[in-house]
């Protein structure tokens, strides 16, 4: 084994003793089974002091059957990829997989969400972020400009790249796949992530980084998990507090800001290692709209449902009465209002006036 694999030792044992486990059954003429956690909010729990989404242990049984025959060899041959990726030292997109599954005859996946999902099955059932397992998206993560030095290296010598993400001229640096093995440089005073590739590009633009000694990094909605361990590193490591600037709407609160902050009941598994629980809210509030007098859009029906589930169902909304306080005036509002709002007012209000003194009052933000 290479020595870039040598921490990987851990997930070669885990798989290793599945399939020990699943070998032994066979040979003891027992019914083969895998375990692996139950993935959905329901199976979550949320304390504030851990600051992410955690399982709370309810587990699924996977049975070698007749009926399970195929997904269960699947599984199987998903794990053995994975096993033959760590060791070569080589990774694979989730479309590669798709297609590699081409050459397991009767196991062949149909179509790749049949194929996504074994994946994340795997995942939970090994007990590593996939990244881990050698496989990684096929979208890569969004952009990063701003007071930042990342540390790369060439993955074919192993030299150190520097790359001064002040030096992107009017775009920025884009986050790859994977980006465990990245160490930086900065001085920076605060991340500020931002929802929509737009806005994030008004305040490269306006070197807003500059002017404010901070790092921007584009989401592009629902932040991507290279997006999200990267700010995860990135903060952690250097202690940099982390500020979120989404839209006034129920997806920018409970998609992409929670997604960020305390992770999903999806990926409850992971969520420790993709996730920023000291990230702040500092985007449109409904207050916002009536303080501003901020043009707006109707609520839609998917806006409201996503409310009343978020208040009824989501640990994060109810261990947070900030807002559940903020969901409840914006259905009595019925109306949302998005980043670029503020351009009603004049273009770079937003940069001029919004976040500056939303960063110097830290009693609008929101947990």
């Amino acid at each position: 084994m290479s020595e870039k694999s040598k921490p990987q030792t851990a997930v070669l044992d885990k798989i290793k003793e599945i399939a020990i486990s699943v070998y032994k059954s066979v040979l003891s003429r027992k019914q083969p089974k895998v375990t692996s956690p139950v993935r959905s909010l329901q199976n979550v729990e949320y304390d504030p002091k851990e600051g992410y989404f955690t399982l709370k242990g309810h587990l699924k049984e996977r049975t070698l059957t007749a009926s399970t025959i195929k997904t269960f060899a699947q599984t199987l041959r998903m794990m053995a990829l994975s096993k033959k990726l760590i060791e070569t030292d080589d990774i694979a997109t989730k479309r590669d997989v798709y297609y590699q599954s081409k050459n397991w005859k009767d196991a062949a996946f149909k179509e790749q969400p049949e194929s996504d999902s074994i994946m994340d099955d795997a995942e939970a059932m090994i007990g590593y972020n996939r990244e881990r397992l050698g496989f990684i998206p096929d979208e890569d993560g969004s952009a990063v400009t701003g007071k930042l030095i990342i540390i790369d290296k060439d993955p074919l010598t192993g030299k150190k790249l520097e790359i001064d993400c002040s030096k992107m001229g009017t775009g920025g640096y884009n986050i790859p796949n994977t980006v465990e093995h990245f160490k930086f440089k900065t001085k920076a005073k605060f991340i500020l992530a931002i929802e929509t590739s737009g806005m994030y590009q008004r305040f490269v633009y306006h070197k807003f980084w500059d002017k404010h000694n901070c790092i921007l990094i584009s989401l592009k909605g629902v932040p991507a998990r290279a997006t999200r361990r990267f700010i995860r590193k990135l903060s952690e490591e250097n202690n940099i507090p982390v500020y979120v600037f989404t839209d006034g709407d129920p997806y920018g609160y409970l998609n992409i800001y929670r997604t960020l902050k305390v992770g999903s009941g999806n990926a409850a598994h992971i969520n420790e290692f993709f996730c920023v629980p000291t990230a702040k809210f500092i985007g449109v509030t409904p207050q916002d709209i009536l303080d501003y007098n901020l043009p707006t859009h109707p609520l839609k029906e998917v806006d409201v449902k996503r409310i009343k589930d978020g208040l009824k169902n989501d640990p994060f909304v109810q261990q947070h009465k900030e807002w559940q306080k903020a969901l409840q005036l914006m259905t009595k509002l019925k109306k949302r209002a998005e980043q670029q709002a503020f351009s009603s007012k004049y273009l770079n209000y937003v940069l001029d006036k919004y976040l500056p003194d939303k960063l110097k009052n830290d009693k609008t933000w929101l947990p």
